[in-house]
């Protein structure tokens, strides 16, 4: 696929609704001059986070202005790269006072990606999020409404939406390569550790444990519920569905071409293997239904299949994603991998050259989108469908049952239980900007 119908094609899939596609996103940059450097801030100094510090100041016209964690070591340590000779604060607020600042990378554990985002639109930032873009659907939607209100450019960090190869791909399921595709099949599956069993105890000196946890409940401090083990609790994490089968679920969503919530969620799953304090299954069988306009033939299903005990993969590849349409079958990896086959297995050449999950191209995609107003390729509503599918499915396996979702009011109908998991309890840090009393719609 050549640049310019890659670039159309993009544009017409981030069009996911009305309200999406009639949004005018102003970058002030653009008025300011386009010339000038991108002042950027980091908030997580982990290892994610100075990874794509990394990225950002490696583009071109980009100064790192800022750093800010709660870990006054890992705050020392960001600090070291003395070419920037970033500011540095334990207090998101402080960054965010500061006129100059453009954009934000948000790069923190799970719980405070939305309240982070939302507090960063609001005070004109424009933002890159890393995935999953929430800890529950309501948050989801609030920082969507952020988006929108603020008129800020918000990037999910679901690089394989900038991945050409992935770009060409769905534009061939797109043209019916395999017919009408009708099911994909997402999985996750590799070896995780042990995070054991920890007592609560005294939080270390460098580490500012109210303000980690911020606005969620406090609970007190535990070894691995921080730094290296929070993705398994439930407080701060979202599993692995939401750390790593996120970037699956998201490629098997847009090539299955839904572009709403679905209406019926089946699971089962649970600690099959580790004997540990995590919370969140290791294995986990997930089926969401789209029902279309409920006439036969408009139904799609997404599954998603993980086991964290495993080194035997499926196609010889720990992640990937199969979509069966009516006149065959491709399967998708995000290592760089695709295959396509057509009816009774007949092997399809295609020409899309296989390619790794790139987030530096998915980094350069947000900074030109900041620069011109432009939609990202990973804009928030799409990050927001694609993680609520991760929370929906931790949900059903949490109460196990089933559940019917309304896509509209994204409420669960007729399981208060459930219902309540839909959004979360916050305590007042600073002024928690997730209002859990405030309507969806």
């Amino acid at each position: 696929m050549d640049q310019p119908d890659r670039r159309a094609f993009i544009g017409k899939s981030v069009a996911v609704s009305a309200a999406a596609a009639s949004l005018s996103l102003v970058s002030p940059i653009q008025a300011a001059g386009a010339d000038r450097p991108l002042s950027v801030g980091l908030v997580g100094c982990g290892g994610r986070g100075t990874y794509l510090a990394g990225v950002f100041k490696s583009n071109p016209n980009v100064k790192l202005s800022w750093l800010c964690d709660a870990d006054s070591e890992r705050l020392s340590k960001a600090k070291a790269w003395p070419e920037q000779n970033p500011q540095t604060t334990g207090d998101l607020r402080e960054m965010l006072r500061d006129d100059s600042l453009d954009a934000v990378i948000v790069a923190t554990p799970d719980h405070w990606h939305a309240p982070a985002a939302i507090m960063a639109c609001d005070a004109g930032k424009h933002v890159y999020v890393e995935k999953p873009c929430s800890h529950s659907i309501r948050e989801g939607r609030l920082l969507v409404d952020a988006a929108r209100r603020n008129k800020r450019v918000v990037q999910h960090g679901t690089q394989v939406r900038s991945t050409d190869m992935m770009i060409d791909a769905v534009k061939l399921l797109r043209e019916g390569i395999i017919g009408e595709v009708k099911i994909s099949k997402a999985w996750n599956i590799q070896r995780r550790g042990n995070i054991g069993h920890k007592v609560p105890g005294k939080a270390p000196a460098e580490l500012d444990y109210d303000t980690w946890v911020g606005p969620a409940p406090m609970i007190p401090y535990q070894d691995n519920r921080v730094h290296h083990g929070w993705h398994w609790w439930y407080h701060f994490g979202t599993g692995d569905m939401g750390n790593d089968g996120v970037h699956d679920i998201d490629y098997a969503r847009w090539g299955l071409g839904v572009e709403t919530h679905p209406s019926k969620i089946s699971a089962t799953g649970g600690k099959y293997f580790f004997d540990d304090d995590q919370e969140f299954p290791d294995t986990q069988q997930v089926s969401f239904e789209y029902p279309g306009d409920g006439k036969p033939g408009s139904q799609r299903m997404l599954i998603y299949e993980q086991r964290l005990w495993s080194t035997s993969y499926p196609h010889n590849v720990d992640s990937g994603v199969e979509f069966y349409g009516t006149e065959g079958q491709m399967f998708l990896s995000r290592r760089g991998k695709i295959e396509v086959t057509g009816p009774r297995n007949a092997r399809i050449t295609v020409k899309t050259e296989p390619e790794a999950q790139n987030a530096e191209k998915h980094v350069a995609n947000f900074l030109e989108c900041v620069r011109t107003g432009a939609r990202p390729n990973g804009e928030i509503e799409l990050g927001h469908l694609t993680t609520s599918l991760c929370h929906l499915g931790n949900l059903a396996i949490r109460v196990g049952r089933t559940l019917h979702f309304d896509p509209k009011s994204e409420h669960v109908i007729g399981d208060d239980e459930a219902d309540a998991l839909v959004t979360r309890k916050y305590r007042d840090h600073w002024g928690t900007p997730v209002d859990e009393k405030r309507p969806v719609n």
